[in-house]
């Protein structure tokens, strides 16, 4: 067997994210499948495929996961296409204890690729972030919360083995494009005033609840605006603050 000097191995080039995520099956197999579908998308919606950052929002109340993507150079942000949770868990309102089978509701990222999960394929989620160590059992306020393949939960959002796949790909390349976190917003409902005068019926005696859901309206208008994504801090009470 050859040697290679270690040298030579040094000034080797280190393999792309993408180049690592192909060494595993279900990737390589994700992309033999479905990369043309994922290009069609962008055709169809006269986007450019280089470059591209990529950005998720889901709706517990209407179980729909919506995929944005800002191109490059450009600033707003326009929908690239929308998948149905293939099922839910818990009811309306946020994760707050190891157990409860909630989804989580707020500002988050993806941290965690997995090419071999049991879900089939995974995209893992920051859970719990800043505002969630806060408001939160502060011993067990649960984790592994995640986008994945299957169609079964208990806290997390499955999209089935076919459509995770698309899914995948798409973050996969914009991770490999540079973008180091991919923002994950997931809201009650669609946070509009009607949405949110719903929530205020449905749910009038929970006033620490409607006070959280308003502070996400902050969240989820500040995208609407103008579809770009302003930045947030989370203050000493757990709330969301634009910076």
């Amino acid at each position: 067997m050859k040697v290679i000097p270690l040298f030579f191995m040094a000034i080797l080039p280190l393999a792309s994210f993408k180049e690592d995520q192909l060494q595993h099956e279900r990737v390589k197999l994700a992309y033999a499948e479905k990369e043309s579908i994922v290009k069609n998308y962008f055709t169809k919606r006269n986007l450019k495929q280089e470059g591209f950052n990529l950005f998720i929002r889901a709706f517990k109340k209407e179980e729909k996961l919506e995929v944005w993507i800002k191109e490059k150079d450009k600033t707003s942000y326009i929908l690239l296409t929308t998948y149905d949770f293939c099922t839910t868990s818990g009811t309306l309102g946020p994760k707050r204890k190891e157990g409860d089978l909630q989804i989580p509701e707020g500002v988050y990222h993806i941290n965690h690729f997995n090419p071999q999960s049991n879900f089939y394929l995974s995209l893992g989620l920051n859970y719990p972030n800043a505002s969630d160590r806060i408001l939160s059992d502060k011993q067990k306020p649960g984790g592994d919360i995640y986008l994945h393949g299957n169609c079964v939960t208990i806290g997390c959002i499955p999209i089935t083995d076919e459509k995770i796949k698309e899914l995948y790909i798409l973050a996969v390349e914009a991770k490999n494009n540079g973008q180091e976190k991919i923002p994950v917003h997931i809201f009650p409902s669609r946070l509009d005033d009607n949405g949110m005068k719903s929530l205020e019926n449905e749910f009038a005696t929970r006033t620490n609840l409607i006070a959280f859901w308003k502070n996400l309206k902050v969240v989820f208008d500040d995208f609407e605006r103008d579809k770009t994504l302003g930045q947030f801090n989370v203050d000493r009470a757990g709330q969301y603050k634009i910076k």
